[in-house]
């Protein structure tokens, strides 16, 4: 009987296990709840958006794969950043493999505190409706966290979409340039102005653009500065085998905030998309009240809030 069958763990194994993995994502995105396994998009990112291809050594090291004796993936464990981590489960195998994976994370996943203790912590990232994990994890003495976080989904169908607004007076939309140098160079100077970072590059942009499935310029939309910088940047990643997006990044530059360039360009997005035949489309936010409202007006009626777990173990 599935779910009660023999399943082998094992260690992650380069390439191959990128795309077995992002194929279990495809096959459980119509069977799980919305946010239970991870977007495409974000795991794609996690071997795709880097200077070059492949995983980080930490991050491969820590990662497990559970399969069936006929070589069917029902299942695997990875961290997202240091300290936290992500199942990504076949439902049919939830009951038999969840406790043994939260398990094997507490092993592998989780990192020191950094005090003189000598104690660890591990945290998850769990939605409010997952009832089933959530007791889980108390029996494992974790508790929840007062930071969270909040998935939005419209799905496509009668409802009328936004008009589609101009940009201001001097502004142009147009898309990304597919393997453009200084298009990327561009979208790297965008991400840290609006995120405040300081480590994107256009060499990790390139190599997403070229290799990821989900990947398409035409979805790919900038609010073009009258100086011809990138005032707005909105990536709309789109998987047609199930007919899903989702809105990742969306940000403005400070300098050209305030002025509905981020609205504009996802009210385009929702139309581009529904040319296409989508399904439905994802967005992923937290306590932001701005972003919220936005994402309020522009029909993202399905809210899924969730919060982050953490144990801390003893030496």
């Amino acid at each position: 009987m599935v779910g009660t069958e023999t399943v082998r763990e094992r260690g992650l194994q380069g390439e191959a296990d990128f795309w077995r993995i992002r194929q279990l994502l495809l096959q459980t995105y119509p069977r799980v709840p919305a946010g239970f396994n991870w977007e495409i998009r974000n795991w794609e990112g996690m071997y795709l958006y880097g200077e070059q291809p492949g995983w980080a050594p930490a991050w491969e090291g820590a990662s497990r794969v559970w399969e069936t004796v006929d070589g069917r993936l029902a299942a695997a464990l990875h961290p997202s950043r240091l300290g936290f981590a992500v199942l990504e489960l076949d439902p049919a195998y939830r009951q038999q493999l969840e406790p043994e994976m939260v398990a094997r994370a507490e092993e592998t996943i989780a990192i020191a505190v950094g005090d003189e203790t000598g104690a660890r912590r591990l945290r998850l990232y769990v939605f409010d409706y997952d009832e089933q994990r959530q007791h889980l994890l108390e029996t494992r003495r974790y508790h929840r966290l007062a930071e969270g976080g909040m998935t939005r989904r419209l799905t496509f169908g009668r409802d009328l979409l936004p008009e589609r607004c101009p940009l201001p007076a001097g502004y142009t939309l147009r898309t990304t340039r597919p393997g453009d140098p200084g298009d990327a160079g561009r979208i790297a100077t965008l991400l840290n102005a609006a995120f405040n970072r300081d480590f994107h590059n256009a060499a990790e942009y390139l190599t997403f653009s070229r290799l990821a499935p989900s990947f398409r310029h035409d979805l790919d939309l900038i609010a073009l500065a009258p100086d011809g910088t990138f005032a707005a940047y909105v990536g709309i990643p789109y998987v047609a085998a199930i007919g899903h997006g989702v809105f990742e990044p969306v940000c403005t530059h400070p300098d050209h905030r305030q002025r509905g360039l981020a609205r504009a360009l996802m009210v385009e997005g929702l139309h581009r998309l529904r040319a296409l035949g989508a399904a439905d489309v994802a967005v992923e936010t937290g306590d932001m009240i701005p972003a919220n409202r936005l994402y309020d007006s522009l029909g993202f009626t399905e809210r899924y809030r969730g919060h982050i777990w953490q144990r801390v173990m003893g030496p």
